[in-house]
């Protein structure tokens, strides 16, 4: 009879702490949830208002432009245009 009742009470202890994980379990997937669609958002707020702002277009056109004249201005080094030296 002991042995039932020490099995009986080992039991009751893992279900009680298999509630309490249960329980904490579901505070973290609720705020697991919470700070997902905070992320969302906040990522989506940057993406609107970068389309919506015609300068924030241009910008980068105007960089890559001013990126593409500087290029055509500086002379290659005289390296790249020969290759490697024979030995």
């Amino acid at each position: 009879m002991d042995r039932v009742t020490n099995l009986y009470l080992e039991n009751l202890c893992i279900m009680q702490e298999n509630e309490r994980l249960r329980k904490k379990a579901q505070l973290l997937d609720q705020e697991n949830k919470a700070l997902l669609a905070k992320l969302k958002l906040k990522n989506k707020k940057p993406s609107s208002a970068a389309t919506s702002s015609p300068s924030s277009h241009q910008q980068p056109d105007a960089a890559a432009a001013a990126a593409a004249a500087n290029a055509k201005a500086t002379p290659a080094a005289p390296s790249s245009k020969g290759g490697k030296k024979p030995k």
